[in-house]
């Protein structure tokens, strides 16, 4: 199916593939308004030639990976993956009423701080009722009672 968002003034088409829920096409939206701003050249679902696609990927002018953004489920190891990998400054990861306290001790235990050093890793989780909150699939800006934002 696909869904047509307004997000940051941009008009956004994403497909939701087989298998694929509704909850994680809208986090990608959802990670794309947030982070346009700050990562004009924010791109959706890009393959860039590695072990793992990203659903939200930034590059630098010079090639490197500015900004990588994963929603939904993700496991340890490939979290650890590409922050050690890829070298970008920054992987969001995206998620829905997740137990915060549960997956920050696990990230914190099984990924060496040197790759999480200076912000690199944030976990976004939205609020249960996202969904009903962006029905309208206008979202200008999100608002910071839609999520919690925390630096691993």
């Amino acid at each position: 199916m696909l869904y047509d968002f307004q997000l940051a003034g941009n008009r956004v088409r994403l497909w939701q593939r087989a298998g694929e829920s509704y909850e994680h096409v809208l986090m990608k939206a959802l990670g794309y308004a947030m982070f346009v701003g700050e990562y004009p050249h924010l791109e959706i679902e890009i393959k860039i030639g590695l072990r793992y696609k990203p659903d939200l990927i930034a590059r630098k002018s010079d090639g490197e990976f500015d900004f990588w953004g994963e929603a939904g489920a993700n496991s340890i190891r490939k979290t650890h993956w590409i922050l050690k990998h890829t070298r970008t400054g920054k992987l969001a990861l995206f998620k829905i009423g997740q137990n915060n306290e549960s997956l920050i001790r696990q990230l914190r235990e099984e990924i060496p701080a040197k790759y999480r050093a200076g912000g690199r890793l944030l976990l976004i989780n939205f609020v249960s009722g996202i969904a009903c909150l962006t029905a309208s699939r206008q979202i200008e800006k999100v608002p910071k009672d839609w999520y919690a934002e925390f630096e691993i």
